[in-house]
């Protein structure tokens, strides 16, 4: 009988910024493909977030100043796959789906893979953090020319690729930063639909109008000042 062989698994990181999400790092993790390193680093967390992550494999990077920028860079620095990825850490998206973004970049037909979100279960995506997307989205779409639908987390690229875009954003200006950088440098961008759920617990960043208020400014503050950024990086 003809033995069977199997190709070894693609060489992935998955960044999960995490702050307090205890409840739901168990059903996260379990659904990062396997093969694939889940890098939780934890904001910050008080309520156990980090000894979970380990006790389900996941290997856990401490990035002691608060901000989800700040906590995906650390993330980003501390990978050492050819593709790294990114996915929030509270279940309203599945790190399975990244399989098809990993295999599009690996074929070389696009550099930078992100999912837009489609809402699925009631309260899945507030209707105050969907008007600031769209409303960020159409800024972008005036910046770039780039016609994204959604700036959501769940995204995957190449990891030296990444690191050289030189991202400087800490808060919750980073994953407009990357595309607005990745644009400007000349990448191919892809957007495909992934199914968006309710969050498990409460969000720090679009829970409320505030929160989705500090994080439009911030990305607005990102749009003004990218392209001086990177005449000053380049140069």
């Amino acid at each position: 009988m003809k033995a069977v062989t199997t190709s070894p698994p693609p060489d992935v990181d998955v960044v999960l910024p995490c702050l307090d999400e205890a409840r739901a790092l168990p059903w996260v993790l379990a659904r990062v493909p396997a093969g694939w390193r889940a890098l939780i680093v934890d904001n910050g967390s008080t309520d156990g977030s980090a000894d979970i992550a380990r006790a389900h494999g996941a290997t856990v990077v401490t990035e002691p100043r608060r901000g989800f920028g700040a906590a995906c860079h650390a993330g980003l620095t501390a990978a050492t796959a050819d593709v790294v990825c990114f996915c929030d850490c509270d279940a309203s998206l599945d790190p399975a789906l990244l399989v098809p973004f990993v295999d599009e970049v690996l074929a070389g037909g696009t550099d930078l893979v992100l999912g837009r979100r489609r809402p699925r279960g009631r309260g899945a995506w507030p209707a105050h953090a969907r008007a600031g997307n769209l409303a960020l989205a159409r800024m972008l779409r005036r910046r770039t020319g780039l016609r994204l639908h959604d700036l959501g987390p769940l995204r995957a690229a190449r990891r030296e690729a990444l690191l050289a875009l030189d991202l400087a954003d800490r808060r919750s200006g980073y994953p407009l930063q990357m595309v607005v950088r990745a644009a400007d440098a000349g990448w191919r961008i892809t957007e495909h639909d992934v199914p968006y759920l309710p969050r498990t617990g409460a969000s720090k960043v679009t829970g409320t109008w505030r929160g989705t208020w500090h994080a439009v400014r911030d990305m607005r503050r990102v749009l003004a000042e990218a392209p001086d950024v990177r005449e000053e990086t380049s140069g």
